[in-house]
Formats: structure tokens, C-alpha cells, sequence
């Protein structure tokens, strides 16, 4: 059993090891700006390969130069709350795993579109920065971590800048700084609020929102998401709720 005692030790310590990995990077993300995630990755070997000439983009954008009509669009269609929460919506998780499970139920297990997603902001990104697309218990298990780490070592505003400037708006398009290029023509501070409702409301299927090559799997009507992204755009806070004072 020598040998298993030892095929445990090196797990653990590769595990061990990953983990302050990624607590270095996280860190350095306080004052760094990411040079990619995993996914953009991914991408580019999909769309690429190894051709040095590749159309996937991104360009990094300050917070403060995001109009405010895009952030809230943004808190509204993927996590209102993103600012008053810890990172994680447990009751959100469980409607999500109660609507998969019994999707896949109803395909006899064969169900390839869990469409019920209840994940963060904070959870995104985890899995976007470091994460594959697979979906298993340990996956999911290390998204939960990285997404502790993130919340820990990073503020609000960071997560959510980091967020908006590398989260997919099409096929090879990653972050507002392209996408406002993209679809308007205008910098990401110029957005007004039909184009940040608009834009917000690809979220969920970006690909699909490009390209009508990609909306065969998709489920989702984007007009009827514009509308509801932009009845609730003022009811978000951009900030975090002040902590009433003790008296």
C-alpha cells in the first residue's frame, strides 16, 4: 500500500501547490491588470490554432472610463446584488441544481443544456480566469475556492472591473473596451443606456448575439431581456450598502 500512500501525498501536494498559485496571481491582480483568462484561451486555440494571426480581441479599460449605464445593465442581468453578497447566492445555487437535475431527468441523463445558471458575478470570473468548461463535482468544488480567494483578497469594484474587461460579448470579442468598438463604434464610456441594456442582454449567449451560426442551441429572446434590463437598471446600487453606525 506504500505506493498508494504515495500517489495520495503527491495529490495532495499538487492540490497544495495549485492553491498558492492561486493566491500569488490573485494577489498580483490587486495591482495588475490580467493578461488573459482560461477561457480567452481556449478560444483562441478553437477559432486559431497556432496562427500567429487570430481575430480574437481585447483591450483593457479603467473603471472609471465604463459609463455607468453598462455597469448597471450588467448587475441586472447577471447578479443584481453583486455588491451586497459574499460571492456565492446559496438559494440561487439550489433553484439551479433543482432545474438541472431535473432536466436531465427528463432527457434520461442525456441532457446536454443546463440552462439554469446560479452563478455570480465573483463565480464568472473564477471560472472564466481559471477554469475549464467541465462540468464535474471537483470543477465545481475548486470554482467555490477561487471564488473565496477573489472575494478575500480583491474589492467589489476590482471584481468588477476585472469582469467587464474580460468577459466574452461575441466570437472572439472579450471585454467592453472591443465590444462597444464592435457593435457601436464608441468607447465603452460613451454607451448610453438602450446600447448598455443591448449589450448586457448578450450575457447569457454571446456567440448567438454575434453570429446567427451560434443561436441554434441558444434559448433565449434578447429583445424581451432588453426590456426587462432596462425597467430595472435604477433599482441597482453600484457600491456597496454602507453598514448602518453603531450608536
Amino acid at each position: 500500500m506504500r505506493w498508494l500512500s504515495y500517489l495520495l501525498k503527491c495529490l495532495l501536494g499538487g492540490f497544495v501547490a495549485m492553491q498558492i498559485y492561486l493566491v500569488i496571481q490573485i494577489g498580483l491582480w490587486a495591482a495588475l491588470d490580467p493578461s488573459g483568462t482560461a477561457f480567452q484561451r481556449t478560444e483562441r486555440w478553437r477559432l486559431c490554432g497556432l496562427s500567429w494571426s487570430c481575430p480574437v480581441q481585447s483591450s483593457w479599460v479603467p473603471y472609471d472610463k465604463i459609463s455607468a449605464n453598462l455597469k448597471r445593465a450588467v448587475l441586472v442581468s447577471e447578479d443584481d446584488i453583486f455588491f451586497q453578497h459574499m460571492g456565492v447566492r446559496v438559494e440561487d445555487m439550489k433553484k439551479a441544481w433543482t432545474k438541472n437535475s431535473q432536466l436531465n431527468q427528463q432527457s434520461g441523463g442525456k441532457s446536454k443544456t443546463a440552462l439554469r445558471g446560479g452563478s455570480t458575478i465573483t463565480q464568472q470570473l473564477a471560472k472564466n480566469l481559471f477554469l475549464s468548461s467541465e462540468q464535474n463535482y471537483f470543477r465545481k468544488a475548486q470554482e467555490l475556492i477561487i471564488t473565496g480567494l477573489l472575494e478575500v483578497m480583491l474589492s467589489k469594484q476590482r471584481l468588477f472591473e476585472i469582469y467587464l474587461n474580460s468577459v466574452e460579448w461575441g466570437e472572439g470579442i472579450f471585454g467592453i473596451g472591443v465590444a462597444a468598438q464592435h457593435y457601436y463604434g464608441i468607447s465603452p464610456a460613451l454607451l448610453n443606456r438602450e446600447q448598455s441594456a443591448a449589450l448586457a442582454s448578450a450575457l447569457p449567449a454571446p456567440k448567438c448575439f454575434d453570429k446567427a451560426q451560434y443561436c441554434r442551441k441558444a434559448n433565449i429572446h434578447f429583445p424581451t431581456r432588453q426590456e426587462f434590463i432596462l425597467e430595472n437598471m435604477d433599482r441597482v446600487a453600484l457600491a456597496p450598502t454602507p453598514k448602518p453606525k453603531a450608536r
